[in-house]
């Protein structure tokens, strides 16, 4: 059999972005998925993006990745959220042809040069001196490489609930992964177990959308992929309803068969975006919550009915579904379901996301406790750059928080860890000003020029950009560009991204100065290294409680011991004084 520089295990969001950014960076890579026609499946409701998520979706399309551009390809409604607040928080959302979406991220993977995808199963990692050195499939068949990529979704050991039955699958219609999972905790890691789910699918032609109240997109769209020009496909409109009383006693007559409430289900929800049962558990004071109706796509019949995610039995569901205006006659295509499955605490991985204790071995997406299309991809790309980097011999690909919401979600993961299913905010972002949409090229493309992710025409395209955004304009909030150049009697010449960035820069100049100088401190503390080997144990005036913290994440610099949950200012002085003793002394780092 072949070796490979870097393998992949799982063709979802993570997997897809993981697998391209170590090809296109040299290496030759395998991409491993138990079903070649779901590549890059939208598990959950068709849409990409969101307020933070768009923000991410930027920072990988800024990055080189594939997210951004494959939205594009499928966006049936894109539109602005947060469109009259601040610049931190408006974000872009793409409503999705699920299909199509499905069939241009299959298209680009199988077209990629130096990547192999294969129909496989992996079920164990294969290890050798400590270290992994690929997987081997249910066959036996394997798959040696210098890095391994996991990126199993919900797939490990993933339950599937629908009332108080259940089975073995990692998502609804595809086999569960046991055997990796065993592989996994084998190799000494601990694993932990979350839970998420989905809402039912609805067949359009019996909703009666006469009285729902219509929502279309942007007139003209912001595309994510900064080579979009025009959206290809037919904008279409979702549709808003709202649950009623009879819906919310329809739940509370079911709970004793819902396994959320049953005892039969004890993982960790999304607190973020709770199921419908538990809308009405924990907000008992709400006679109505909000449904929105998201087409799956142009050429199919199934709508997604985001807002009422349930693993209620399928006859309760059809009462709940019926319960709501609009809905009375609605079929249901597809019942919704929970879903339960092991993750890896994500403290157990080096900022790289390279397992500690595993050299070799790599994890990205939902095995790391995230949930969110747009959080895998983002930690998928990541890893699989990280992955790359280290089979060639280049240094990490490390931005810090200042850098992007990329870098906020791998620190928070690895510095923090996580107790239910991570969920990017833009209120997780301190210098959440510095990190907007507008500007996520500006930020990081040229990391990714630098990594050769990134063509030079995109580069130029940005750095010419970049040129524009000097102008000294509208330092008075209420005025903005164009009034001032058309008192001119001139139109405005410059593009609109160039103008949206002019305002926002001089409007917010004395905060964003001010933000800057914080990013300037954190960063000298980011600088400041810690050595790998440090015994805390010799480390004097440390307690207990603070040493087994450190201990326990193992962080890389001052900067990151100081988000730990736990360590004190004292504590960060006392290392800062012994780190600096020990870069003193002969042969330090």
């Amino acid at each position: 059999m072949p070796e490979f520089d870097v393998v992949v295990v799982g063709a979802g969001h993570a997997g897809i972005e993981a697998a391209l950014a170590a090809a296109r960076l040299g290496c030759r890579t395998v991409l491993l998925t138990m079903n070649l026609d779901a590549i890059g499946q939208m598990s959950c409701n068709p849409a990409i993006g969101g307020t933070a998520k768009g923000h991410l979706v930027r920072e990988i399309d800024a990055l080189g990745g594939e997210m951004g551009r494959a939205a594009d390809a499928a966006a049936i409604q894109m539109k602005t959220l947060n469109a009259s607040r601040g610049p931190a928080v408006r974000a872009t959302r793409a409503q999705c042809d699920r299909a199509r979406y499905r069939a241009t991220m299959k298209r680009v993977v199988e077209s990629q040069a130096g990547l192999e995808v294969r129909q496989s199963l992996a079920a164990r990692l294969l290890v050798e001196g400590g270290r992994v050195v690929g997987v081997a499939d249910q066959l036996d068949v394997p798959y040696r490489a210098r890095a391994t990529v996991i990126t199993a979704g919900t797939f490990l050991r993933g339950l599937i609930h629908v009332g108080l039955a259940r089975h073995s699958a990692g998502r609804a219609g595809e086999f569960a992964a046991i055997d990796l999972s065993d592989s996994l905790r084998d190799l000494g890691l601990v694993l932990g177990r979350l839970k998420t789910g989905t809402s039912p699918r609805l067949r359009c032609r019996t909703i009666d959308f006469g009285r729902l109240e219509a929502q279309w997109g942007d007139p003209e769209p912001w595309p994510f992929h900064w080579a979009t020009r025009a959206l290809p496909l037919r904008q279409v409109a979702c549709h808003v309803t709202y649950t009623t009383r009879e819906t919310h006693q329809v739940i509370r007559d079911n709970l004793d068969r819902s396994p959320l409430y049953s005892g039969v289900i004890d993982a960790t929800g999304v607190r973020y975006c709770p199921s419908i049962e538990d809308k009405v558990v924990r907000f008992a004071d709400r006679d109505r919550h909000q449904v929105i109706l998201e087409p799956d796509g142009l050429d199919t019949e199934e709508m997604y009915a985001n807002g009422i995610s349930t693993s209620l039995p399928i006859d309760a569901q059809e009462r709940l579904v019926h319960s709501i205006p609009g809905l009375e006659r609605a079929e249901i295509m597809r019942p919704g379901y929970a879903i339960e499955y092991d993750f890896v605490p994500p403290t157990q991985m080096r900022p790289t996301l390279e397992c500690r204790a595993v050299p070799g071995l790599y994890l990205a997406g939902q095995i790391n406790g995230t949930t969110g299309y747009e959080e895998a991809a983002a930690l998928g790309l990541w890893a699989g750059i990280n992955a790359a980097c280290a089979v060639q011999g280049r240094e990490p690909f490390l931005p810090d928080r200042a850098d992007g919401y990329v870098a906020v979600l791998v620190d928070d993961l690895v510095t923090k860890g996580t107790l239910e299913p991570y969920r990017m905010f833009t209120s997780r972002a301190e210098y959440r000003l510095l990190l907007r949409e507008d500007n996520a090229d500006l930020r990081l493309t040229p990391m990714g020029y630098r990594l050769g992710l990134v063509s030079r025409e995109r580069f130029t395209t940005v750095e010419r950009r970049r040129a524009q955004v000097a102008a000294e304009l509208l330092k008075r909030p209420q005025l903005e560009y164009a009034d001032v150049i058309r008192l001119l009697g001139e139109e405005p010449a410059l593009p609109p991204a160039v103008i949206e960035q002019v305002e926002i820069h001089l409007k917010y100049e004395g905060y964003i100065r001010r933000m800057l100088d914080e990013v300037a401190r954190v960063k000298r503390q980011e600088q400041r290294l810690i050595p790998d080997a440090l015994d805390y144990a010799a480390v004097p005036g440390l307690s207990t409680e603070i040493r087994e913290r450190l201990v326990a994440t193992r962080p890389r610099s001052l900067g990151q011991a100081s988000r730990i949950p736990g360590i004190t200012p004292a504590a960060i002085s006392i290392l800062a004084v012994w780190c600096h003793r020990a870069q003193s002394l002969p042969g330090g780092p």
